[in-house]
Parts: structure tokens; sequence; C-alpha cells
């Protein structure tokens, strides 16, 4: 497989499907979800990207068993949609950044899938590790990039410091640049840290794609309350946070929308005016059923249009139009979202930019700020520190990625 990393990270579209819902984290017998139908409906609206990992388990086995499946392989050829997974995290308080163990396991992804190549792999959760670690997997990375088993190298995590510091490290080692970031958290309607500087600083370094994922901050900007699942109550959110989302959601009822809605539309909205010809921001969402893909493909589509198109015709879009076309942003929907932008933020105040990933290896941050060429503040970028009595655990913090 031959592959060039920029012209197939502009080929993703506004929306990533995530496959994390297709895991027992999130459901008790994912093994019953129909998948197959949900990849071909989403397949057939447009939306050809999906993003797992080992971790999610059986996330991989059964999306590998949906795309082999001859209902899926007479309609789409490998080269239409592009397949995103991950290396590194074992389980949610294990990581292996071995070269033998990252070979492994896309060996293993590869046979799940039934593919030749995988199009992006990221290195999971990289805060997790130290810097050397993570650099060590990326020039592992590299060197199965090399080889044509994969296309495009990654690192993922929640930190934009310490994503930043390993993607400027990456290049200066390697000579060769981080090709996509995944992210989690930081560009929704109540952290919007990563358009502040990370965007920027990610561009520098000369990566080429962001992928925003939980742009709903892990189920937090909906109604109902934050989700709780086999895990239990594991939403790193303080109790103070929690109840401003659930005062917000309801204004947003009493005006006739749902938060859950506006906060995807905000951040679709964001993530596209971020773009670029030689970057693309797109959003990762999770999804567990059709009704959710085809609630976040029209949410979508609220929010954009094709080129050339007039926000006027926004009513009639047809739903059957395909997801990759919608480019543009729709700016007049925007301008009339604003004011349920500005007044979820301003009942969200002070809670605006709360990280409440935070930091979870001390040593990890120290280890930046020791290394003189990379700074933590070189994005203007302070790390926050919540106002609870405790870092949340790595179950906590990362059970829906």
């Amino acid at each position: 497989m031959t592959c060039t990393p920029e012209p197939l990270l502009r080929r993703l579209s506004p929306l990533v499907m995530g496959g994390a819902g297709f895991s027992y984290q999130l459901h008790p017998h994912p093994e019953s979800l129909p998948v197959r139908r949900i990849i071909k409906r989403a397949f057939d609206l447009g939306l050809r990207a999906i993003d797992t990992s080992p971790y999610y388990e059986p996330s991989e086995q059964l999306i590998g068993a949906a795309l082999r499946h001859p209902e899926m392989t007479s309609s789409y050829k490998r080269s239409d949609y592009i397949l995103m997974t991950k290396v590194g995290r074992v389980r949610e308080d294990h990581f292996d950044y071995s070269p033998e163990w990252i070979q492994k396991s896309i060996a293993r992804s590869l046979q799940r899938f039934g593919t030749s190549y995988l199009d992006v792999v990221f290195c999971h959760d990289i805060e997790f590790v130290g810097i050397e670690e993570a650099l060590q997997a990326v020039g592992t990375l590299y060197e199965l990039s090399n080889s044509g088993v994969i296309c495009c190298v990654g690192i993922s995590g929640a930190d934009i410091n310490i994503l930043e510091a390993v993607a400027s490290r990456a290049h200066a080692k390697f000579g060769r640049a981080i090709d996509v970031i995944q992210i989690w958290g930081q560009l929704t309607l109540q952290n919007t840290r990563l358009e502040k500087g990370g965007l920027d600083a990610f561009r520098i370094a000369g990566v080429k794609a962001v992928c925003n994922s939980s742009p709903l901050g892990i189920g937090l900007l909906r109604s109902g309350g934050v989700p709780i699942g086999a895990l239990g109550n594991w939403h790193p959110a303080p109790p103070e946070l929690r109840a401003v989302c659930q005062k917000a959601a309801e204004w947003v009822e009493a005006e006739g929308d749902n938060l859950a809605s506006v906060a995807l539309r905000f951040s679709i909205s964001r993530a596209q005016a971020a773009c670029r010809t030689d970057f693309n921001v797109t959003t990762i969402t999770g999804i567990i059923s059709e009704s959710d893909l085809e609630e976040n493909v029209k949410t979508a589509k609220q929010i954009l249009q094709t080129p050339g198109a007039s926000s006027r015709d926004s009513g009639t879009r047809p739903f059957s139009d395909l997801l990759f076309q919608y480019s543009d942003i729709d700016e007049e929907a925007v301008e009339r979202d604003r004011p349920l932008y500005e007044g979820v933020r301003e009942i969200l105040d002070p809670w605006l930019d709360y990280d409440f990933f935070g930091s979870p290896k001390a040593q990890v941050q120290t280890q930046v700020q020791q290394d003189g060429k990379i700074p933590p503040s070189s994005i203007g970028l302070p790390n926050v520190v919540p106002t609870v009595n405790c870092w949340p655990s790595t179950k906590m913090v990362v059970v829906q990625r």
C-alpha cells in the first residue's frame, strides 16, 4: 500500500464515527448492537471514517466483522473508507508502548479488520506515559508507516501541552511531523482551550489534521446528566459543573432546542472554521444506534453547507446528500445559533475552559517544564487545576475514549 498522509487526511469528513460505543465500557452487551447496519447507514450517508481502539473491547472485532460482510464488500471498496485505531493502551491501568507490543497490536488489528493496512494509528492516551516512551512509540509507528502497514501516524490524549511537546519533539528527533492528533474534550461549548492556542501549536509542529473528540464533554453537555453505565458514576466532572450543565440544558429546552444538538453544532462549526487547505480539523462523535447516527448527521447539516449553497436552503437540504460534501460553514446558521451559544456559556461561567481531565502524572508535566525547548507555557495555556479533592483516576478519565 502506497499512501501520502496529507491527501488522505483531507478526505476526513466533518464527522468521524467513534467506535467506543461498541464496547463493554459503554454498553453491557455490545455484541447485541446492529453494528453492520449502523456502519452501512453511515457509509451511505457519506460518513466514511471510523475511529476505534483495541481498548474499546470488542469494538475492533465487531467493526471488522461488519466490514468483512458481503453486504459491505459488495457496496464499498477498502479505499472508500478510512480506518483509524490505536496502540499502547492495554487496560484501564496498564500501558505498553514497547515496539514488540505495538507490532503485535497492529498485526491483531489488521487481522480483526480483514485488511492489509490501516489508514491512521494513534498512540493511545500519551499523557499516562513518559514523553520518551511516547517518542519511542512514534518512532515504531514511523517504521511501520515506511513499510506500508499504516499510512498516518498519530498521537492522542487530553493534555494540549503534552501533545504539543511530543509533536514538537518527534518532528525534531525524526525529521518527520506527526500526521494527526486526536484530542478529547478541548473544543466544546464549555471548553475552547484547543482553539486558543493548541491548534496553532500543532500546525507549527507540522501536524496536518486534528480530530476533536468528545464534543459533548463525554456526555456532560446534554440533558439528563452524565452517562452512568456498567462502570458506575465514573465521569470526572465535579458535582457543581454537572449541576450548572443541567441548568443550561433546561434553559436551552425552554428556548426550543436541546443542549446536545447546540453543543455539537458549536463544536462542528468551530472545527470547520479552523480548517485550512493544509490543515483539517474534524469532529469524532460516539454512536451506538442508527438514530444516534442520523441525528448527528442531521445536526452537522444544520450548521454546514455544500460549497456554493445558500443559507436559505438550509431547511430543504435533502438528508440523502453525502456528508463529506458539506465542507463550508453556514454563516447564517451560526448567527442564528449565537444567542444559544452565548446564553449557555453565560450560565456555565465561571466553569468556562475548566479542564476536568487535568494531568494524572505530575512527572510528565515536570518533564515538559524541564525541557527548555518546549515549555508548556509556549502556547499560552496554563494548566488548570480542578477544585476537587483529587485528580481523576485513569479509569474515570478515559473510559469513553
